[in-house]
C-alpha cells in the first residue's frame, strides 16, 4: 500500500491548489463560475484525504466516522450550491460587472491542474478501484472547469455579465441534482460505491488487487 501514498499526497496538494486559486481570482474577479468550480473541486478533497488516509492507516479509517464525513461533505456542497444558486439567480437580475479574462485564464488553468491530478492517479489506477474511481472523477473534472472559460469567452464576446451568472447556476444545479442522486442510491455508503468506504476497498477486494 505505501506506492499509492505519495502519487495521492501530490494528488490532494495540486488538488488543494486548485481550490484556493479558483477563489481567489473568482472573488477578485466577481466571477461566480469560479468561486463555484472552486467550491465543487473544495469538495473532492474530503475524497482525497480520505483516500490517503486509508492507505496509511492499517485497516482504515472506521466506515462510521468515513461515512459520516462523506454525508456532512454531500450536505454540505449541496447547501453552498444553493447558496451560491441564490446568488446567481439574484445577478440575473442585478448583474454585477465580471472581468472576463480572469475565468479564462484560470478556468484553463484550473482544467490543466485536474487533467494532473487524474494523470497522478492513472498509475495507481490500475490496481485499484477505489483510486481508479478517482482518477474517472478527477477526467471529469476538467470539463467541469471549463464552464467558467465558456462564461468568460461569451462575456468578452458580448459583454453581458449575466453569462457568468448563468453558467455559475448551471454548475450549482449540476451539483446538487448529482450529489443528491449520489447520496440517495448509495443509502449505508453514502456516496460510495458497495465495498468501497472513502476509497477503501474491503480487505478481500484490496487482497484480490494486490495479487
Amino acid at each position: 500500500m505505501a506506492h499509492y501514498r505519495k502519487p495521492i499526497a501530490a494528488a490532494v496538494g495540486l488538488n488543494t491548489g486548485i481550490f484556493a486559486v479558483e477563489a481567489v481570482a473568482g472573488y477578485q474577479a466577481s466571477s461566480l463560475s469560479l468561486i463555484m468550480d472552486s467550491f465543487h473541486n473544495l469538495s473532492d478533497e474530503l475524497a482525497l484525504v480520505c483516500l490517503y488516509l486509508a492507505f496509511i492507516v492499517a485497516r482504515g479509517p472506521s466506515q462510521k466516522l468515513l461515512r459520516s464525513a462523506n454525508l456532512f461533505n454531500s450536505v454540505g456542497l449541496i447547501a453552498v450550491s444553493g447558496l451560491l444558486l441564490w446568488q446567481a439567480v439574484e445577478r440575473l437580475w442585478n448583474p454585477v460587472p465580471v472581468h472576463g479574462v480572469v475565468p479564462i485564464v484560470v478556468g484553463l488553468a484550473a482544467a490543466a491542474a485536474n487533467w494532473g491530478v487524474a494523470r497522478l492517479l492513472l498509475e495507481p489506477s490500475r490496481n485499484n478501484a477505489a483510486i481508479r474511481l478517482a482518477y474517472i472523477h478527477n477526467m471529469g473534472d476538467v470539463w467541469v472547469s471549463l464552464a467558467p472559460v465558456v462564461a468568460g469567452v461569451l462575456l468578452l464576446l458580448t459583454s453581458y455579465s449575466f453569462f457568468d451568472s448563468l453558467i455559475a447556476g448551471t454548475i450549482a444545479v449540476w451539483i446538487i441534482v448529482t450529489t443528491g442522486r449520489e447520496v440517495f442510491e448509495s443509502h449505508e455508503e453514502l456516496i460510495w460505491p458497495e465495498k468501497i468506504v472513502c476509497g477503501h476497498p474491503d480487505h478481500a477486494e484490496s487482497r484480490a488487487a494486490e495479487s
